[in-house]
């Protein structure tokens, strides 16, 4: 197999590339539809990018002429084909987005029958096929057909009304960022009984309004309207929606832990997290006698493990929530409307997060070559090992995370697509934090 990479390594299970061609999208569906035996359905839908319509076309292409049926639902959020593909029962789903990521890039997601992600594996095996050019062809009479799908947006919409109960008249501000979520997020919000003022909520590729990473740097006017407005809640997406993150009554960004940490208590009983995931996370599910569970980092990794523990929920700092009783597939439209529910019912967003302990938290990253960063995480266990004497568990599915005996921890994990090892750590005060980062950052700089 050719050591070339077609799939992304940095959110997107897909294409990261500025300038996809309809060539290689092309060649995409034909892999895809050899992948499914030349047999099979498979649904299609795309976000606001200015490349998506023609990319549409061209992967439809190949998975036709490899005999494989085609369901197109058009313009939609991410979450809605993942759930289309499980609800159509079809055998795949094409999403085209480059999610989080700016105007010019674009990628493609593919998702499972059940609306999980393709896993590290599928993708390989789709990976050698493409690079092998080992496509199969049907004869002329076998070659697939093109069915759209409008009915599917208004079933979604109607499914997640009927999974949520908020209380009328709380009023959210809904930032889009011109994305895939600009025409159905407010319109859910709206049907759930809120009093709906929009921000970035037309379609449009070019995100003019802010770019579509939802991070307290793009959200100034989301913040500023919140307190304007004397809204009750802020909610912003990224490009495709699969992805939410709050904004308080008083104008802050969510702590993101915090907030995770949050839903997860109302689920109680398995939650599933990444290794980054802090403190916060397991002392709130300890109060409801629930467990926490930590996989690598990436929502494919939270969905295969939620599948394997049978959990109740899984999600990462990011913003990134599965919701394994509606879908497996990332909803931040879901996510969005369980945080208005909890704050319609339970009072004020920053009270609520104000419950939650403040640890001193330190993000720090050490420039590393891609071929320093193989060398100096070899021995990384024992390195750490043979600096701390407090060590109370020790995990090394993603990087090296150490857990100590008065809880706090650190995370040494290698960049995926940059030339960084990363640093992250909770301490329980602050000498313990920067004690925890100056000596981990002098064992990596003694290693380079």
């Amino acid at each position: 197999m050719s050591e070339k990479k077609l799939f992304g390594t940095s959110g997107i299970r897909g294409l990261i590339e500025s300038e996809v061609t309809t060539d290689l999208a092309l060649k995409v569906g034909k892999s895809l539809a050899t992948y499914l035996n030349n047999t099979g359905t498979v649904v299609l839908g795309y976000d606001t990018r200015t490349t998506n319509k023609m990319l549409e076309q061209a992967i439809c292409a190949g998975l036709l002429e490899g005999g494989v049926d085609v369901i197109k639902i058009g313009m939609v959020p991410t979450p809605l084909v993942g759930y289309a593909t499980e609800k159509l029962n079809a055998d795949a789903g094409v999403m085209i987005t480059a999610s989080h990521n700016p105007s010019p890039y674009n990628g493609i997601k593919l998702w499972n029958k059940n609306g999980m992600a393709y896993t590290a594996e599928q993708e390989a095996s789709i990976e050698e096929i493409y690079y092998a050019k080992d496509f199969k062809k049907p004869q002329w009479d076998e070659i697939g057909s093109v069915n759209h799908n409008e009915d599917i947006k208004n079933i979604y919409i109607n499914d997640l009304l009927n999974t949520v109960d908020i209380k009328p008249g709380l009023k959210v501000v809904i930032d889009c960022a011109c994305g895939a979520g600009s025409e159905i997020s407010p319109l859910v919000f709206r049907k759930a009984g809120c009093d709906v003022i929009t921000l970035n909520s037309q379609a449009d590729g070019f995100f003019p309004g802010r770019n579509p990473e939802p991070n307290e740097a793009n959200l100034s006017s989301l913040m500023k309207t919140v307190v304007s407005t004397g809204a009750d809640l802020g909610i912003a997406h990224d490009g495709d929606a699969d992805r939410m993150i709050t904004v308080d009554e008083k104008g802050n960004v969510s702590d993101f832990d915090k907030l995770l940490a949050l839903i997860s208590k109302k689920f109680g009983g398995t939650v599933i997290t990444t290794v980054d995931a802090g403190l916060c996370m397991d002392e709130s599910m300890e109060e409801v006698g629930g467990k926490v569970l930590r996989t690598k980092v990436g929502d494919v990794n939270v969905a295969e493990l939620i599948l394997e523990e049978d959990a109740n929920f899984g999600g990462e700092p990011s913003g990134t929530w599965l919701h394994p009783d509606f879908c497996m597939c990332p909803d931040g439209i879901l996510s969005g409307l369980r945080m208005a529910e909890i704050v319609s019912k339970e009072g004020k967003l920053s009270e609520l997060l104000a419950k939650f302990p403040n640890y001193p938290n330190i993000r720090e990253k050490i420039v590393c070559s891609k071929e320093a960063k193989i060398k100096v995480m070899e021995n990384m266990e024992n390195l750490l090992k043979d600096a701390f004497d407090d060590i109370k568990e020790i995990n090394t599915i993603d990087g090296v995370r150490i857990s100590f005996e008065d809880g706090s921890w650190v995370l040494v994990r290698p960049s995926g697509t940059e030339d960084y090892v990363r640093i992250t750590l909770e301490g329980k005060t602050a000498e313990k934090a920067e004690y925890i980062k100056d000596t981990c950052k002098k064992i990596i700089e003694d290693n380079i």
